[in-house]
């Protein structure tokens, strides 16, 4: 199996044209500036139906708003109602992250999964880059609880917003070991289709996202 390209996508605008390019993965989201929301209905019924036509799967943003990833019980609320739309309309998955003063929000993070299982149990589970908010020192043992409670892989830059990917590629590994088959580590931000190949070869992983991560005809 090649490397799996994952296509982030704000709305369906350049979807189709981010599969004939060869994204094997749909992340779903609106709101990039603040990176990433929750999509409208309409837009997951419309990538999904896409997604499943083209044999590629998708992947829903559960975001309520921009800024932290704290979330009030009432934003919990949305967020399940969130997931349910994204499941109904046959999303191979969703993606949230819980996290509450560098600490991963467990408490939070159940709640969604619990929503999830009731759903569909046999839905993917990513948690997004709300994990490299998380404290350095309580990140590998966040790969162990993530793995234990069925996440199905962490999306992660490897270090603070703003670095370099390629300066983060010995973080990246170290996740690797520590998550040892049981959850997949999936890079982003800073990969492109120029080097994906180059970047999944030096992780060691065989899946890498971005919003450029193919090529888009001009």
């Amino acid at each position: 199996m090649g490397l799996v390209r994952e296509f982030c996508a704000e709305n369906m605008e350049h979807v189709p044209a981010a599969i004939a390019a060869g994204a094997a993965r749909i992340e779903l989201c609106d709101n990039l500036a603040k990176g990433g929301t929750s999509p409208s209905a309409g837009v997951v019924r419309a990538a999904c139906a896409y997604g499943q036509e083209h044999g590629v799967d998708v992947m829903v943003m559960v975001r309520p708003r921009g800024g932290d990833f704290a979330y009030t019980a009432d934003e919990l609320a949305m967020m399940r109602d969130d997931i349910d739309v994204a499941l109904d309309a046959g999303a191979t998955g969703v993606v949230f992250g819980c996290e509450r003063d560098g600490h991963l929000d467990t408490a939070a993070t159940q709640v969604l999964l619990a929503r999830v299982r009731e759903v569909r149990p046999d839905a993917q589970v990513t948690f997004h880059m709300a994990f490299d908010k998380i404290r350095a020192g309580e990140q590998l043992a966040v790969i162990d609880w993530l793995a234990e409670h069925g996440v199905t892989r962490i999306l992660t830059h490897g270090g603070p917003d703003g670095t370099a990917i390629a300066d983060n590629v010995g973080r990246l590994r170290e996740y690797v070991a520590r998550a040892a088959g049981r959850i997949g580590i999936l890079p982003g931000a800073g990969i492109t289709w120029e080097n994906a190949e180059q970047i999944a070869s030096a992780v060691g992983v065989c899946e890498v996202h971005g919003t450029r991560i193919v090529r888009l005809a001009q």
